[in-house]
This record gives structure tokens, C-alpha cells and sequence, in this order.
């Protein structure tokens, strides 16, 4: 069991970020008042400042670890490549296609639903739910645009999907992080997590098809497509549902829509360059808060900030049910200090065992419930990527996206449920797993 008391105060840089961003934001009741950016490096500095028993230069260093850990730098990839896709394929036409296919096929009705479902399925096969919000936002945005829905509604019903087909994919990092640290089969926890998720996402699709009955929808022009211009996006579904390798599926995408681009003389080579260009640019952002909430998470870490959280709970913990609740809180508020769900998982899963063996948590039960919290608070935080790719995407506040965002929420209540309740109840023992190092890096569940 971890004995390591740690330090509160490691946790400041983490407060002082809430504080400026969120604070500042609500009191001036401007969302954009203060750039996340800057607040994360006034964070940043505050967290290598502490400590200062520590050499500047080792923190420094440390820093720049976490900034550089392969999940973030992997999440950066995604990002700039999808942001390549998403501009080449809107250039090419892809996107007005697509939108107007959806909308002449599927009631206005159901098109808020319609978005959660397909968020689902696409992030169940890619892994990752990141990879799925921009490969969908630009959709949403389109059809927001054409049907004068909310864009935040339509956004949030892509980020919903993302998270729960995340949460129920088979090679999803977090998925994998959750059910090797707890040393059981990925089916067995499947089994228990879909208990959990399933009753959440279906009521969350009743509330959006709820929501959206008898909505007035502006029709503005006749829904025209062409069917080669969507192959790009039906690539990417179809490539992912192989299991493919979401880099090399982004990168065939836009030689896809490139080709098909030239094709139909939308642009040429060299505008192709200078869409991929323009595409990265707009998620250098994204990427910078990525880069610096790693750094920031490593020094917390570093600094006992971790250590002090797993203690205080740890310390509370006397019974099955205290036991169970106690690897939740601990995995969502370690997911609060690192912004990356399959990196709290992974800090806690170590402890979250000795928890259930001390206490008869059945590891089935312990790795769901790691990743549950876990993607129940990145869906929610507005500082996570998730939320803040979509937020970038769309060109809107990551506040107003949470309005809507049913099935996170649902979640946290689903998975409070199942403690008390205990939920699901097993009737065979649990099968071993196997070892953490046979993650499989091609997909990454943030």
C-alpha cells in the first residue's frame, strides 16, 4: 500500500490555473477573456518555481518529461493531422457533402441522436475519442450551419458519442491501462462496463431526441451531394473499424481527399500544401496546452501532489463499498491535476489493486470503475482535450459545449449507482490479463 504522504502544496500550480481561467471567466462573464495558453504558463512557472530544494534545472527537466510524454506527443500528432484533413477535406467539398447527405436521409428530428450514435461507433473502432470529435466536429459545425440547430448541442452530442464508444473500445489506451493494471481479460471488463454505460447512453439519446422533437429547423437550400466527394470521411470509418492505425488513417484520408481535390479541380498541389499548412497551424493551440498540461502534471507529481491525494483517500477507506468509491474519487481527481485520462489510470491503478485485494473489490469491478471516473471527469473538465479540440473546431467556448453534454454527466451519476447498488454482480471468478507491456500504442484513449 502507498505510505507516501506527499505535499497539498504541490497542488497550487493546479488551483491557480482554476482560478485564472475559470474564475476569471465567470467574473467577467467573458469565456474568452483569459487565454488558456497564458494561464497555463503562469500555472507552469508557479510549478517550477515550488520546491525549491529541487535545482531549477531538475524541475525543468521534469517538465519537460511529462510535456514530452509519448500519449501527449501522440495526441499532438493526432491533432495536426486532423487538422490537415479536416481543412483539405472541407477545401475538396467533403464536408458540405456529407452534411447535406445527413440531413436528406435522416429526420431533422433525430439529427442531434443521430450525431451521438455515429460519435459512438466511430470511436469504439478508432480508440480514441479525441480522433473521433475531429473527425465529426467539422460535420456538426455544417449541419449547425445549415439547420440553424445549436452548434454547442450538436457538438456536445459528438463529444458524448466519443466518450462512450472510448470508454467501451477494445483498443482504447485508457481501456487498456485500465484492465492490465488490474490484471483481467478486456471482454470481462466489457461485460461490467457496458452494465454501467449502457443505461446512461441510452437515456442520453432520449434526452436528445427528446429535445429536438418538434424543433423548428431553417432549411436553407436544396440538400445537393456527391457521393465521391464523402468517400474520404467512409474511408476513415471503414479503415478504423480494422483496427487500423489512427496516424496512418488520418494520413490516408488526406492524400485521399487530395486526390479526389485534384481530381474535380478544387485546388492544386500547392494549395493542397497550403491547406495542410493552414490546417496545422489551427491546432498549434491545442497542441501548446497539451504540451504544457503534461509538464504541469509531471511537476505535480514530482512535487507530492499525486502522493498527497492517493494518501488522503487511501487513509478513508474501511469497507468493500469505501473501497470502491475511493478508487473513483481517486482516479477522477488524479484526471482533474493531469488532463489525460489514461494517464490517472495508470498513476492509480497500482493502488486501486492493493485497494480491491484488501478489501474483496473483484478486478472486473476495479478496472471499470478506473475507467468510468476516469472518462467521466475528461468529458467534463473544459481544460481537457476533448473538450478543447471541439471547443477549437467549432470556434466556440468549451462552457457552452458543457450546457449540453448529457452523457458525461449521466455517467458520474451511473457510476455512483453502481457502487451503491453493486452493480454488476459477478458470478464466476475473474481470468488474468495480460501484462501492461503489451499496451498496444497504436491507439490512445484520450
Amino acid at each position: 500500500m502507498n505510505e507516501k504522504k506527499g505535499s497539498a502544496a504541490a497542488l497550487l500550480p493546479l488551483g491557480v490555473f482554476m482560478l485564472l481561467f475559470l474564475g476569471v471567466s465567470i467574473i467577467m462573464k467573458d469565456f474568452y477573456k483569459m487565454p488558456v495558453v497564458v494561464a497555463l504558463i503562469i500555472a507552469s512557472t508557479i510549478a517550477i518555481l515550488q520546491n525549491r530544494k529541487i535545482p531549477i534545472e531538475l524541475k525543468v527537466e521534469r517538465f519537460c518529461r511529462g510535456a514530452g510524454n509519448s500519449s501527449i506527443i501522440l495526441m499532438c500528432l493526432i491533432f495536426i493531422l486532423a487538422g490537415a484533413f479536416a481543412e483539405v477535406s472541407k477545401a475538396m467539398g467533403a464536408v458540405d457533402s456529407t452534411v447535406n447527405l445527413g440531413l436528406s436521409v435522416f429526420p431533422s428530428s433525430l439529427m442531434v441522436a443521430g450525431i451521438f450514435i455515429i460519435g459512438s461507433f466511430l470511436s469504439m473502432s478508432l480508440g480514441t475519442s479525441v480522433g473521433t470529435i475531429v473527425t465529426l466536429t467539422p460535420i456538426a459545425v455544417g449541419i449547425s450551419h445549415k439547420t440553424g440547430l445549436p452548434m454547442a448541442f450538436l457538438i456536445a452530442a459528438v463529444v458524448s458519442g466519443a466518450m462512450f464508444g472510448d470508454g467501451l473500445s477494445m483498443i482504447s489506451n485508457s481501456t487498456v491501462a485500465a484492465t492490465k493494471t488490474q490484471d483481467c481479460e478486456m471482454v470481462d471488463k466489457f461485460k461490467a462496463n457496458i452494465k454501467i454505460v449502457f443505461p446512461a447512453a441510452l437515456i442520453t439519446l432520449i434526452i436528445y431526441a427528446f429535445l429536438t422533437v418538434g424543433i423548428n429547423i431553417n432549411h436553407t437550400g436544396a440538400y445537393n451531394y456527391e457521393f465521391i466527394k464523402i468517400l474520404p470521411y467512409l474511408a476513415v470509418l471503414a479503415v478504423a473499424l480494422t483496427g487500423f492505425n489512427v496516424i496512418l488513417v488520418l494520413v490516408g484520408g488526406i492524400v485521399l481527399a487530395s486526390i479526389i481535390g485534384l481530381i474535380y479541380g478544387s485546388f492544386d498541389i500547392f494549395t493542397v500544401f497550403q491547406l495542410c499548412a493552414k490546417g496545422i497551424a489551427g491546432m498549434e493551440d491545442i497542441s501548446m496546452i497539451s504540451i504544457l498540461i503534461g509538464g504541469i502534471g509531471e511537476l505535480i507529481k514530482f512535487n507530492g501532489g499525486i502522493d498527497y491525494i492517493l494518501h488522503a483517500i487511501q487513509k478513508r477507506v474501511h469497507s468493500k463499498k469505501g473501497a470502491e468509491f475511493g478508487i473513483g474519487i481517486l482516479v477522477s481527481l488524479v484526471d482533474l491535476c493531469t488532463a489525460n485520462n489514461t494517464v490517472s489510470i495508470i498513476i492509480v491503478g497500482s493502488l486501486a489493486k492493493d485497494m480491491s485485494e484488501s478489501y474483496g473489490v473483484d478486478r472486473r469491478k476495479a478496472a471499470s470503475l478506473l475507467d468510468t471516473f476516469a472518462c467521466f471527469v475528461q468529458g467534463c473538465i473544459p481544460y481537457g482535450a476533448q473538450l478543447l479540440v471541439a471547443s477549437s473546431l467549432a470556434a466556440i467556448s468549451p462552457f457552452l459545449i458543457m450546457k449540453y453534454l448529457c452523457y458525461p454527466y449521466l455517467l458520474g451519476i451511473a457510476s455512483i449507482l453502481a457502487i451503491i447498488l453493486g452493480v454488476p454482480k459477478f458470478k464466476t471468478p475473474a481470468k488474468s490479463g495480460l501484462k501492461l507491456e503489451d499496451q498496444d500504442s497504436s491507439s490512445i484513449g484520450t
